[in-house]
């Protein structure tokens, strides 16, 4: 029977984060040093924070199907938001993540202080604009409400996203970290911020919402086929990757991890599974 291992407490510890971090020395030795500095276990089992889906339910196909067979030991530890996942894998609270894209991690590092580093890329979540009110793009009008992540890197994603369809005009040159006053043409919308974990709670009293394809999925959205529009795959430099705090990438079980989440099989699980809702990111460096 499949064990998920569900968080419960890290409040405080992410509030001790916030009083600041300090920087760590590296260390000589990188895959022997465990994610709080001390010496790495390689024979305990490797414990990643992730997203409920489809991250963890990557992680435990791994774990179910494919770890034995190379010697590891696999422990998933289940999130609903995007902070916590890096504040406990920088506090050696687990070994790794897997939930995030290089934007998001970029931005989280700079604000936080925090050393987390990429070390393999996995899948793409289409970022798509849905609606229960409107059944076509084209039905979205001067005056209706749109919902959008209030968070740096997914709000700039989302407006590109806007941009991209003409439903607003932006700023030439703001790229992925457009905010809502880079608009210079809402066309008569109006934008509700929200953090990006409960947008699709929101779809009920807005008129079309932006969501991260995580978040769509654990609402039972179809990426794929409820979304009045989607992100483009190819070129697309939101992959999302396995991440470590920097020093562990050459730890044992990181490597059996990243070459487990890049093989066939994880390949064929994810095109099988989502129908293209989301997409194996294979082949293109984590940097």
């Amino acid at each position: 029977m499949r064990k998920n291992i569900k968080l419960t407490a890290f409040a405080a510890a992410s509030a001790a984060l916030a009083l600041g971090l300090t920087a760590c020395g590296s260390s000589s030795d990188p895959s022997s040093t465990s994610a709080d500095g001390g010496k790495a276990d390689e024979s305990k089992p490797l414990v990643i924070a992730a997203s409920p889906s489809p991250h963890a339910d990557i992680l435990n196909f791994v774990k179910d199907k494919l770890a034995a067979k190379e010697g590891l030991k696999l422990e998933v530890k289940e999130f609903t938001d995007y902070v916590l996942p890096n504040t406990a894998t920088e506090q050696g609270q687990v070994d790794g993540n897997y939930f995030q894209h290089k934007p998001y991690l970029d931005d989280f590092n700079k604000k936080n202080g925090t050393h987390i580093v990429p070390v393999v890329n996995v899948h793409l979540e289409p970022l798509g604009l849905y609606s229960k009110k409107v059944k076509a793009l084209t039905d979205i009008k001067a005056g209706q409400t749109v919902a959008v992540p209030n968070d740096t890197t997914n709000e700039g994603r989302a407006l590109q996203l806007l941009a991209a369809n003409n439903l607003i005009t932006l700023k030439e040159g703001v790229g992925t970290s457009a905010k809502l006053s880079d608009i210079t043409d809402k066309k008569g919308l109006e934008f509700k911020e929200l953090e990006a974990a409960t947008v699709p709670r929101a779809l009920n009293d807005v008129d079309a919402a932006v969501i991260n394809g995580n978040y769509a999925l654990e609402a039972n959205l179809s990426p794929a086929k409820d979304a009045l529009v989607l992100e483009k795959a190819e070129g697309n430099p939101y992959a999302n990757f396995l991440a470590v705090k920097d020093g562990r990438q050459n730890d044992a079980r990181i490597q059996k991890l990243a070459k487990l989440l890049n093989s066939d099989e994880v390949k064929k699980f994810i095109e099988e599974k989502y129908q293209g809702s989301v997409v194996p990111a294979f082949g293109t460096p984590a940097r």
